[in-house]
C-alpha cells in the first residue's frame, strides 16, 4: 500500500524503532489496495485528493484470535496498536486501550503487562478497532490506513502474532451516521438486535467470522509510545431523579470525560434516549441541554435486543449530566455508571488548601479542567475538537507538569508539534491531527515551551534533539522580515492575537483569515522577539555560539510601537491604539522600558481582565515579572464578569473556554487553557521556581498575602517532594536533602 501522493522529509527523532517486528499488520478486506489518500498540506493550499468512501466511515471491526497455553505463566505482556484506536480484552476482560494520535511515519504503539489477564490453557484476545474516516483534529484518519498490529510474549517468548489466521467481523450495531462537534465523532446510535453478543468471551462461536486480510504493503513506522495508556475508571453518580415514567435525570456532580453505562430490560425493538450535556436546560424543566452551547449535539437513541442489554458507547464525550427517556420499568437505575478516560492522574502528586474558599475553588475548577483536558494528548476542549493546539500547550502542558509531577505528556506534545515540521516548518498549530491549521503566535512559543520543559526535567538530550526544529521554526519566519529585523504581512499562517475576537481589547489591526490588513503589528512581533530571546537561551545552553540579534530587535521593537507620549505599546505602526494584548506581551517577555512600567500595570489594573482566558496567562506572569503580586492576587480573586469567580457563579466544575458562558457564541465548559492560576499560585504567589534545571536547586520566595491566614501545599517535582506551609504569615519550606533552596525574602 505505498502512498503516491505523500512526500515525507526532514525530521525524525530518535525513538525506539529497532523492534523488528514478526507480526503483520491485518485489516478490514474492504481497505485492501486501496491508496492511502494524502491528508496533509499548508492550510491555505488544499491539494487534489482522492474521495474517501463514505462507506468505509465510522467502521468498527471486531477481531479474535483463540489460543492456548501449555505452560504454566510466568510473565506475559502484549505490543500492541491499531489505525485508528484500539480497545483491547483478554478472556473477556479490558485491559486498555489507544494509541495516543500520530502521524503515520512515526505511529505509537502501546505495551501492556498482561500476566493477569493470561492463562494456563484456553484464551482469547478480542479488540474493537476503530476507524473513523474524517479530518479533523482529532486522529489523523481519513486516509484509508486502517487496521491492528500485535505480538504477544509470554515467558518472555514471542507466542502470538497477528496474521490471516485472526478472524474479524465489520460491527453492524453502530447505525447512526451523524456527526457533532467540529465533525470531531459519530453520534453512537446503537442497535442491540445487530450486536455480536459475547465476542469477546471464550466461548464465542467465530465461526461465520472471515479471516483477516493481511497488508503487505503497510507503510506504518512504529515507535513505543513514550506515555503510558488512559486511565479508565468507573464513577456512580452523585444523583438520580425519576420525574416521569421511565424519564431519569442523572447528576454525577461534576463534568467527566468518557461514556455514559447502564443496563435495560425490555421488548425487542424498544428504544432508550439518552442525552448528555454540560448543564440542565433553563426554564424548561427537568432537562439536559444535550444541544450543547460548544456545538456538540449528544443525543443518541438504543435499540434493545429484548434480553439483557448493557448500553456501552466506544468514543468518549465531555459531560456532567444525563437524561434517560425509556418506556416505564425497563431501566435499572443502580446501573448507571459513567466510565471516565484520561490521562493517568495521582491526586497526591500536588495538592493545594488555603484558609480562602473562592482561592480553592479557583484552583480546583482548573485543576479538574487539567485532568479531563489531558487525554492520550493535551485536548484544548474534550468535546468539541479534542485536538492537540500549540498555544493552549503553553498553559495547559505547564499546568499538567506541576498537577501530575509526570513530564511524559509535555514531552510528547512537544515532539508531535516538532514531527508536525514534514507540513510546514513553521510548525502547525494543530498535532498530530489531520486538520491543518497554522497559526503564527503558536508557532513563536514552541521553543518557549522547549525551554521550560528542559528547566523543569533537565532533559539536555532533548533539548539538543529538539533545538534543530527550533532554529526551523525561526528561519520560517526570515521571510517576513523587514529591513529592521521584525515581521510583517505574516498571511501564511492565522494572527490570533487573542481569542474569541470579541476580547481582543478593540486591538486595531485587520486579523481576519486570510489577513486583510497589510503591514507591521505588534503582538505577533512582540511573540517573534520574544522568540528570538528564547533561542539565545537554548542556545547558550548547549553552547552554540551565534550572532545576537536581540537588542537591536527589541530596538526596533520599540521604535515601531512605543508611544512616547502614552508612554505605552501601540497595536501597529499606522495606529495609535494601545489594547491590552499589545502591552502584556511586552511585559511578560521584559521588553518594556523602564519609564513606561508604571504605565503599562496601570493599564492592566485599569483594563483588568479585558482579554481572553489564553491570555491571562501571559497577563498575570507580566505583572509577575514588574513584581505587582497584591494585584495578581487581586485578580485572581476578582468578582467581576471577567474573572476565574464568575465562571464559579455560572456553576463551572472545570474551567471555561472564556470567562463566561454567553462571552463566546459557542463556550465550551471544560477548556484547560483557562488553568493559568495553578502556575501562576506556585511560582508568583507560593514562589517556587527551579534556578538549575530538574529542580535540583530551588529559589523559594513566597509572596503568600496576609489576608490569606493558612496555605498548605505539596508538589512532586523530579527531585522529589516539596512541602510549603504558611500560617499566619508565617511560611516554612520542607524538601528534599538533594535539593538546595536560596530563600529569598520578599
Amino acid at each position: 500500500m505505498k502512498d503516491n501522493n505523500t512526500s515525507i522529509s526532514g525530521f525524525y527523532p530518535n525513538a525506539n524503532t529497532s523492534k523488528i517486528w514478526k507480526a503483520k499488520w491485518i485489516m478490514d478486506e474492504q481497505f485492501h489496495g486501496l491508496v492511502p489518500i494524502n491528508v496533509f498540506h499548508k492550510e491555505q493550499k488544499q491539494e487534489a485528493t482522492n474521495n474517501h468512501r463514505e462507506d468505509l466511515k465510522n467502521r468498527h471491526m471486531l477481531v479474535r484470535k483463540q489460543f492456548t497455553v501449555s505452560t504454566d505463566i510466568e510473565n506475559a505482556f502484549i505490543d500492541i496498536t491499531a489505525d485508528d484506536y484500539y480497545k483491547l480484552y483478554i478472556n473477556g476482560k479490558f485491559v486498555g486501550q489507544g494509541p495516543a494520535p500520530g502521524y503515520y511515519f512515526h505511529y505509537n504503539y502501546n505495551t501492556f503487562d498482561i500476566s493477569d489477564f493470561i492463562q494456563k490453557g484456553e484464551n482469547v484476545i478480542a479488540v474493537h478497532v476503530y476507524y473513523q474516516g474524517l479530518i479533523n483534529r482529532v486522529w489523523n484518519s481519513g486516509d484509508y490506513r486502517q487496521g491492528l498490529i500485535s505480538e504477544v510474549f509470554i515467558n518472555d517468548d514471542l507466542s502470538l502474532y497477528t496474521d490471516s489466521s485472526w478472524k474479524y467481523t465489520i460491527s453492524k450495531e453502530y447505525t447512526g451516521m451523524e456527526t457533532t462537534g467540529y465533525d470531531t465523532q459519530y453520534l453512537e446510535n446503537i442497535d442491540e438486535r445487530l450486536a455480536e453478543n459475547g465476542w469477546r468471551e471464550l466461548n464465542f462461536k467465530d465461526t461465520h467470522w472471515k479471516n483477516a486480510v493481511v497488508n503487505i504493503c503497510d507503510d506504518h513506522k512504529l515507535v513505543q509510545q513514550i506515555t503510558p495508556s488512559v486511565q479508565v475508571y468507573e464513577v456512580k453518580p452523585l444523583k438520580v431523579e425519576k420525574n416521569d415514567n421511565g424519564h431519569y435525570i442523572i447528576d454525577f456532580g461534576r463534568e467527566l470525560t468518557g461514556q455514559f453505562k447502564m443496563e435495560a430490560k425490555g421488548e425487542s425493538g424498544q428504544v432508550v434516549e439518552i442525552r448528555c450535556g454540560e448543564e440542565m436546560e433553563e426554564g424548561k424543566g427537568q432537562s439536559v441541554r444535550y444541544n450543547m452551547r460548544s456545538n456538540c449535539t449528544y443525543r443518541e437513541l438504543w435499540t434493545l435486543s429484548g434480553k439483557n442489554d448493557t448500553l456501552e458507547h466506544f468514543d468518549y464525550k465531555a459531560f456532567r449530566y444525563v437524561e434517560v427517556i425509556a418506556p416505564e420499568g425497563i431501566v435499572r437505575p443502580e446501573s448507571f455508571l459513567a466510565v471516565v478516560k484520561h490521562y493517568p492522574f495521582d491526586e497526591n502528586k500536588c495538592t493545594f488548601n488555603s484558609s480562602n474558599e473562592m482561592l480553592n475553588s479557583v484552583w480546583n475548577i482548573c485543576k479538574n479542567g487539567v485532568v479531563i483536558g489531558s487525554q492520550e494528548v493535551f485536548v484544548d476542549c474534550p468535546g468539541r475538537e479534542k485536538g492537540q493546539y500549540l498555544g493552549d500547550a503553553t498553559v495547559t502542558a505547564k499546568s499538567h507538569l506541576y498537577l501530575s509531577g509526570d513530564c511524559r505528556l509535555y514531552k510528547k506534545a512537544l515532539l508531535d508539534f516538532a514531527l508536525s515540521t514534514f507540513i510546514c516548518p513553521g510548525i502547525m498549530a494543530v498535532a498530530p491531527g489531520g486538520l491543518m491549521q497554522e497559526i503564527a503566535d503558536f508557532s513563536l512559543q514552541w521553543p518557549m515551551q522547549l525551554l521550560t520543559y528542559y528547566k523543569h526535567t533537565g532533559d539536555l538530550s532533548f533539548l539538543e534533539e529538539m533545538h534543530p526544529i527550533a532554529e526551523g521554526c525561526m528561519r520560517y519566519f526570515d521571510k517576513y522580515k523587514r529591513e529592521d529585523g521584525l515581521i510583517e504581512n505574516v498571511r501564511e499562517k492565522w494572527n490570533l492575537v487573542d481569542w474569541p475576537d470579541n476580547l481582543r481589547d478593540d486591538y486595531d489591526f485587520a486579523l481576519t483569515q486570510p489577513i486583510v490588513g497589510d503591514g507591521c503589528h505588534n503582538v505577533i512581533n512582540a511573540f517573534y522577539c520574544g522568540a528570538v530571546k528564547t533561542m539565545n537561551e537554548i542556545r547558550d545552553i548547549l553552547g552554540i555560539t551565534y550572532q545576537d540579534s536581540f537588542s537591536s530587535l527589541q530596538e526596533a521593537f520599540n521604535k515601531a510601537f512605543y508611544n512616547k507620549e502614552t508612554k505605552l505599546f501601540n497595536d501597529s505602526t499606522i495606529s495609535t491604539h494601545s489594547a491590552l494584548q499589545s502591552n502584556i506581551i511586552p511585559l511578560f517577555y521584559d521588553m518594556v522600558p523602564e519609564e513606561a512600567l508604571n504605565n503599562v500595570v496601570e493599564l492592566v489594573r485599569r483594563k483588568r481582565l479585558n482579554c481572553g482566558v489564553y491570555m491571562s496567562y501571559f497577563l498575570l506572569k507580566g505583572l509577575a515579572r514588574a513584581g505587582e503580586y497584591g494585584l495578581i492576587y487581586e485578580l485572581l480573586l476578582s468578582e467581576d464578569e471577567r474573572s476565574w469567580v464568575n465562571m464559579i457563579r455560572e456553576g463551572a466544575t472545570t474551567c471555561f473556554e472564556a470567562w463566561g458562558k454567553d462571552q463566546k457564541w459557542n463556550t465550551s465548559l471544560c477548556h484547560p487553557w483557562a488553568s493559568a492560576p495553578i502556575s501562576v499560585l506556585i511560582e508568583d504567589i507560593i514562589g517556587l521556581t527551579p534556578t538549575v534545571p530538574g529542580w535540583k536547586e530551588i529559589q523559594f520566595s513566597p509572596r503568600i498575602p496576609e489576608t490569606l491566614n493558612s496555605l498548605d501545599f505539596e508538589v512532586n517535582v523530579p527531585a522529589g517532594k516539596i512541602k510549603v506551609a504558611c500560617k499566619q504569615g508565617k511560611v516554612n519550606i520542607s524538601v528534599p536533602d538533594e535539593i538546595k533552596v536560596q530563600y529569598v525574602k520578599k
